[in-house]
């Protein structure tokens, strides 16, 4: 009870742990506590917090990995939770929270905020969606919409990039620089040429697209569309966002990736067909030593194609 009552002080929920156990002595509760991960409202009252408790309703912790797609944050929902999958299909498309968010297209694809969650027993699909939605308009901060005039955005459209960003980033320090190839290519009236949108747009994903795949009708499919895909293709987390927010000044319209995770920025398309042959060479060099190893399209690809 003592370890109990230290741990809800630290969690705010309780403000006199030595209180607190001395209450549960005196009603008889200090005894069959059942260890677990709980969620309590700041404002329950020690007896409800005991009886809980005692009854072992332990919460289920949700992990959502940033850039999950909405179809697998669905079937998270579904495993995770035991709810059905036609409710949470609906919750996931529900009409007030897409006007509420002023979203265009019809879900909430990019908005259920990457964290993990802990969701008491009896979690409905509309409350998991509700609180993962609130979690990111909590952690969208109020000065980033001044940003959006400074970058001829709209929130959606930040949103799209960031989850762009999210696919294509393995590096911390290269987020805003990747925003930045594809805010200079959106301002040239480039196309984004960017493979994680296309493998969102194939009914099946491929980790190695190949060249028939770019050929999909899709408007999602930014190879043969300019300008950004109409909604996000997953979930980007506070750093893709910050840094789709805040890009890089950087003058850079081309990217490649190599085996160690980082990427090769190039101005001009020549100088980007140079650096993707020698990141081929790494890759092939890489799949020399282990043949079982691939290289991801989304990696040896860069926006503009070229020799990617």
């Amino acid at each position: 009870m003592r370890a109990a009552a230290e741990s809800l002080s630290k969690a705010g929920v309780v403000s006199f742990p030595g209180a607190f156990s001395v209450y549960a002595d005196v009603i008889g509760s200090d005894r069959g506590i059942k260890a677990g991960t709980y969620v309590f409202s700041t404002r329950a009252s020690w007896g409800r917090i005991l009886r809980t408790l005692r009854g072992g309703g332990s919460a289920t912790a949700v992990l959502v990995p940033e850039g999950y797609t909405l179809a697998q944050i669905e079937a998270l929902l579904v495993s995770k939770l035991s709810l059905p999958a036609d409710s949470v299909a609906s919750a996931a498309r529900d009409s007030t929270l897409l006007r509420r968010l002023d979203i265009p297209t019809q879900t909430l694809e990019g908005y259920l905020f990457p964290d993990t969650y802990f969701f008491p027993p009896g979690t409905t699909a509309a409350s998991a969606v509700v609180t993962m939605v609130r979690r990111f308009e909590r952690v969208w901060r109020p000065e980033w919409d001044q940003r959006l005039d400074t970058l001829a955005l709209s929130r959606h459209d930040l949103v799209t990039l960031a989850s762009i960003v999210e696919r294509e980033a393995r590096l911390d320090e290269e987020r805003p620089v990747i925003a930045a190839v594809y805010v200079n290519r959106l301002k040239k009236g480039m196309r984004l040429e960017a493979d994680p949108t296309v493998q969102y747009a194939l009914p099946q994903y491929q980790k190695r697209l190949l060249l028939r795949h770019l050929t999909i009708d899709s408007p999602y499919n930014t190879y043969r569309r300019k300008g950004l895909p109409p909604g996000p293709i997953g979930a980007p987390g506070v750093a893709s966002l910050r840094a789709s927010v805040y890009p890089a000044e950087v003058p850079y319209l081309y990217f490649v990736a190599y085996p160690d995770g980082h990427h090769e920025f190039r101005v001009r398309h020549d100088q980007h067909v140079i650096a993707a042959r020698a990141a081929r060479r790494a890759w092939d060099a890489l799949k020399t030593k282990a043949p079982a190893t691939k290289a991801p399209a989304t990696k040896t690809r860069a926006p503009g194609g070229g020799d990617g």
